[in-house]
């Protein structure tokens, strides 16, 4: 804004006759635009966002390795014979290393550095990406591509970690929604790569060759990751854990001057002081597991994370074709309708990464939990009234459906689909932030785990085809979210704009406020309810 411009701005608003309200919106309007530029001047922007953006490279391969399977399953399926049973083996392993890479992310990025554990997780990456796509066995598939989630356990984890580490509190929303935007954009990239791919193809070439060009493509992301890692600044946080205060200082006066990393060092210090009598160390996995504060912050982090992924979002990513084919019964215009679900659901990461850090977690998640109930439902219905229809009306009831997909990854996307990573990453303490994240991950590659595995097989059993034609899992799913809108209202704490170092006491005081709120109402007598009900 020009020089000039402020204080005219400020003259119109002081000599206008404005209401009360409205001049205080005004004035507002601009106290929070000046605040905005005033971060934007305080901090390294262009760094901050350089850097986050390489780790989010973590999150790209993330959602290029898990959703490449979408396009390639019915090709694998045939190249290896598959059953419904072999066909969930084959999209679900992927959780299994994931299991593995986030369970060992807390202590492996404690121990080497959040920087040294995302190049092995670059090199992981890669690995699988050739060794999946030249492989003749379904037992050595299974092999590299748990290889591969291994990986994306690894950057699951750690991707958030870093840039929640390294941004300032102020737009650590923004930087963070970066890590879910480029999970998106690389399944969105990968949606289409597999329709380019599979468009005029035969499909005996799909089988033969097909399934192998789309697991070899992520390649090129990988070799990328590999390279521009090496650059990135360890996270000032852990080098003080480990005593590197000096190292610690210099990221932290790039990332907003002497200033902010003076206060910033003094912050993590006084931290860690209270949180271990030794600077470089943390509490031990069995000391945490000995606290019960642990166990309730970690049954919030763990709860987000599985809402996250038994939502019905990962059989939109892993199975929407093979969804969208049953309904239409034609495969490219199945195929088609996939990338519409992943540029729906890029829309929604954008909505979310604009409107998180200026609403809050929990608006968002609210919302977007009940949003995902509505597209759930539809996707359901029109499902169930599918059965039977061929030729036009199949495809214009596949479009309907799709219509409700649609609705749901929209909603999704803004709120859990971001919003989880963010609250995941923030949520806990830097005492047991480690170790509680990386059970929280793990807590979400088990029921991802769990809904690949379980998915096919309900998909294609009889029972449920002829009384539901396969609209049940829906249902389920429907069901499951409004269970996640009554967990937000019953128990999570907005944890927007709140420093790390001071996220443990503001989540018990949000839990001990909430409590004690239910047990002042349950003290109160009836006919006193009542009156305040009624405004007596």
């Amino acid at each position: 804004m020009c020089c000039h411009a402020q204080p005219l701005i400020q003259n119109i608003i002081d000599s206008a006759t404005f209401p009360p309200s409205r001049r205080y919106l005004l004035q507002n309007s601009r106290k929070k635009q000046e605040s905005v530029m005033s971060v934007m001047k305080s901090y390294n922007f262009k760094y901050i966002i350089m850097i986050c953006g390489v780790a989010a490279l973590g999150g790209l391969l993330f959602g290029y390795d898990t959703a490449v399977i979408s396009g390639a399953i019915n090709p694998i399926k045939h190249y290896f014979d598959l059953s419904s049973v072999g066909v969930g083996w084959a999209v679900s392993n992927v959780a299994i290393g994931c299991i593995i890479g986030a369970f060992v992310s807390g202590a492996l990025a404690a121990r080497v550095g959040r920087k040294k554990a995302l190049v092995i997780a670059a090199l992981l990456f890669t690995i699988s990406a050739l060794g999946a796509s030249l492989v003749d066995s379904f037992t050595w598939f299974i092999i590299y591509r748990m290889i591969g989630g291994l990986a994306v356990g690894l950057a699951s984890a750690i991707s958030p970690m870093y840039m929640s580490e390294v941004s300032p509190r102020q737009i650590r929303g923004r930087a963070l929604s970066m890590q879910n935007f480029a999970i998106v954009g690389g399944q969105v990239v990968i949606f289409i790569v597999n329709f380019m791919i599979a468009k005029g193809a035969s499909q005996a070439w799909l089988t033969d060759m097909g399934w192998r060009v789309m697991i070899g493509s992520e390649v090129i992301p990988c070799v990328a990751f590999c390279i521009f890692v090496l650059f990135i600044p360890e996270s000032p946080r852990w080098l003080v854990m480990v005593n590197r205060s000096k190292e610690a200082r210099k990221i932290l006066k790039k990332i907003g001057g002497k200033e902010y990393a003076d206060n910033m060092l003094q912050a993590i210090e006084e931290s860690l002081r209270e949180d271990s009598k030794s600077k470089n160390s943390q509490p031990s996995a069995r000391d945490l597991i000995k606290q019960s504060r642990f166990w309730l912050f970690a049954f919030l982090g763990c709860t987000v994370a599985v809402i996250q992924q038994s939502s019905g979002v990962n059989v939109m990513m892993y199975f929407a074709p093979v969804v969208l084919e049953k309904v239409t019964g034609n495969t490219e215009t199945a195929m088609f309708m996939t990338i519409w679900i992943g540029v729906f659901q890029l829309i929604g990461t954008v909505i979310g990464s604009m409107l998180m850090d200026k609403l809050g977690r929990l608006p968002l998640l609210k919302v977007g939990s009940i949003g995902a109930v509505v597209g759930l439902t539809v996707t359901a219905f029109f499902m169930y009234h599918s059965a039977g229809l061929t030729g036009d009306a199949a495809i214009q009831s596949g479009y309907f459906t799709l219509f409700g997909m649609l609705i749901f990854m929209l909603f999704f996307s803004f709120s859990w689909g971001l919003g989880a990573w963010i609250v995941i990453s923030e949520i806990f303490p830097n005492r047991m932030r480690s170790a509680g994240m990386s059970l929280a991950i793990t807590a979400m590659w088990v029921s991802n785990f769990v809904i690949g595995l379980v998915f096919p097989v309900l998909n294609e059993n009889p029972w449920l085809n002829e009384h539901f034609h396969g609209a049940a899992p829906m249902g389920m799913f429907a069901v499951i979210m409004v269970l996640a809108t009554w967990f937000i209202y019953r128990f999570l704490p907005e944890t927007k704009g709140v420093q790390l170092e001071k996220m443990e006491d503001h989540v018990m005081k949000h839990l001990n406020r909430d409590k004690k709120s239910r047990l002042s109402a349950s003290n109160t007598p009836r006919w006193q309810n009542n009156r305040l009900r009624t405004g007596e």
